[in-house]
């Protein structure tokens, strides 16, 4: 399936030069939604993942229903203030500044292999973050799967020696 023709592109957006990929447009069919989810299901299974981990908010767009087929759980990485039980932290760098994430500090069992979910690797900022999130917990990251890349950005070189898998590239 060709999953692109179920990817909206905005232009402008939010600010002029940028093409916003928009997957709701792929979340609206259920056929396209279910196919994506499918093929990071069957990489979950080759990378023998035990728990699923995304960023909010589109990492739970992606990581649910992952986690949910291989009867896994799921655990969120939400920004500061998000979280109601003891978290540990991350900081990473924004283009103007810096933002953190959290993540609870019993979400990961030392050992663990963990996939981590999105939508889009741009800079891997996000999930750089978030990776480092799970090693703190002594967690293994055995992979990252995305709906999209963005190639020009070269987020897949700052994810340094991790496994990564996307459905589309732009």
């Amino acid at each position: 399936m060709d999953l692109k023709q179920y990817i909206t592109i905005v232009e402008d957006w939010p600010k002029p030069g940028i093409r916003f990929k928009d997957i709701t447009s792929l979340m609206d069919n259920g056929t396209a939604y279910k196919y994506a989810t499918d093929q990071i299901v069957e990489y979950a299974k080759t990378v023998n993942a035990e728990i699923i981990v995304g960023p909010e908010a589109r990492g739970f767009i992606i990581g649910c229903p992952v986690a949910y087929a291989l009867e896994l759980g799921f655990a969120p990485v939400r920004k500061e203030g998000k979280l109601p039980r003891e978290v540990i932290k991350a900081e990473y760098g924004l283009e103007y500044g810096t933002d953190i994430l959290t993540m609870h500090k019993d979400a990961i069992k030392p050992g663990q292999r963990v996939l981590i979910t999105d939508d889009l690797l741009a800079t891997g900022g996000t999930i750089g973050a978030t990776i480092n999130l799970v090693e703190q917990l002594g967690g293994i990251v055995v992979g990252c799967a995305f709906l999209i890349e963005l190639t020009y950005l070269d987020g897949r070189k700052n994810l340094g020696g991790y496994d990564v898998t996307t459905l589309m590239q732009y």
